[in-house]
């Protein structure tokens, strides 16, 4: 790795909670070609005392790799951590614990970062997603797919440092790995500066997933709320986002709850009727997910369990974001440039050899 230049300088930023994965991804940062970070920030989000953060850190990288403290508020909090903690340097590229750099991720990042105009705020890296070549994927193989085109992701995303003092950072209200990049991106429009995308090739493999994960995963409906609040109901065109099938799992929630209703009230007939919308609308559910995938038994196992469990969670985290955001204004566009109160610069761990 060489020396980049004063106006391609750039640290890196890598929110933790210390998986695995870290390890293969320092790996392959520190075996790109090209000019290499000026510092490479960790952030351990662990909670609780956790104790040092056990990275595999190469040599090439161990003299400019400090770890910084988090507070296990999520990764928007986590970037915002390391980025203050990064120094004075004109580019942060943020990467998730999980990404594999290409082989020639650092050179091709240089020409990124050189040909951005004094207006870039951001450059996207472009994401493959691996899946199997010898079966069709799984129901979160092809989740995670969606990663390859997910616009403003911060799995590999540069940023400008004087943008991300402009708009403050990350808003810290995201506490999920979900939506606070589209967040960041949007405002960072508003305030007028661009985002371009970059030649830069990054992977991101599938991480291994219970049988729940989908489930889990519906938590991001709140989210969803939070941005309607902040952005508007457009939001979604401009992010380039999916909608996904929230209205169907409101209706389908509220069929099986009015059935279980009519049926302790002794209204036979209608619980029947609400009770087979239900099902009608879970089993359709279930078969969408089933047909493009594997079909194995484990897997139409699980798409039958969860389909019947998704929409009542989808519905319950909708409702929740509705209550917990609902004194939440409307973000005014002078608002998107103003700086918001810095936290105190992190106390800095450097690794030793």
């Amino acid at each position: 790795m060489t020396e980049s230049d004063g106006m391609t300088a750039y640290a890196v930023v890598i929110p933790t909670l210390g998986r695995p994965s870290l390890g293969a991804c320092l790996r392959a940062l520190a075996a790109t070609g090209g000019p290499g970070p000026e510092r490479v920030v960790l952030v351990d989000d662990r909670p609780g005392p956790g104790g040092t953060l056990a990275a595999d850190v190469p040599p090439a990288l161990r003299t400019r790799t400090v770890v910084v403290r988090g507070a296990a508020r999520g990764p928007a909090a986590a970037r915002n951590r390391g980025w203050r903690a990064a120094g004075d340097v004109p580019w942060i590229v943020f990467l998730d614990d999980d990404v594999i750099p290409g082989p020639i991720w650092g050179d091709d990042l240089a020409l990124d970062l050189a040909t951005a105009t004094g207006r870039t705020a951001g450059v996207t890296a472009r994401v493959e997603v691996p899946l199997p070549a010898d079966r069709r994927p799984t129901d979160w193989e092809r989740n995670t797919a969606g990663l390859a085109t997910a616009r403003w992701i911060t799995a590999d995303m540069a940023y400008r440092r004087a943008a991300l003092e402009a708009v403050g950072g990350f808003d810290e209200r995201f506490r999920r790995a979900f939506r606070e990049d589209a967040d960041l991106a949007l405002r960072m429009l508003d305030a007028g500066w661009t985002l371009a995308g970059g030649r830069r090739t990054t992977t991101h493999p599938v991480r291994p997933a219970g049988r729940w994960i989908s489930v889990r995963l519906q938590a991001g409906n709140a989210d969803d709320v939070l941005m309607t609040r902040l952005h508007g109901r457009a939001w979604w065109r401009r992010a380039g986002a999916s909608r996904g099938r929230l209205p169907v799992h409101l209706a389908v929630t509220a069929a099986g709850a009015t059935a279980l209703g009519c049926a302790l009230l002794g209204r036979p007939r209608a619980a029947a009727a609400c009770g087979a919308a239900w099902l009608a609308g879970t089993a359709e559910f279930a078969l969408a997910r089933i047909l493009p995938g594997p079909r194995t038994r484990d897997e139409i196992t699980t798409m039958a369990l969860t389909s019947a469990l998704l929409p009542p969670a989808a519905s319950w985290h909708w409702l929740r974001g509705q209550l917990l955001y609902r004194s939440i204004p409307p973000r005014r566009p002078s608002e998107a440039g103003e700086p918001e109160p810095q936290p105190r610069p992190a106390v800095r761990e450097r690794l030793r050899s």
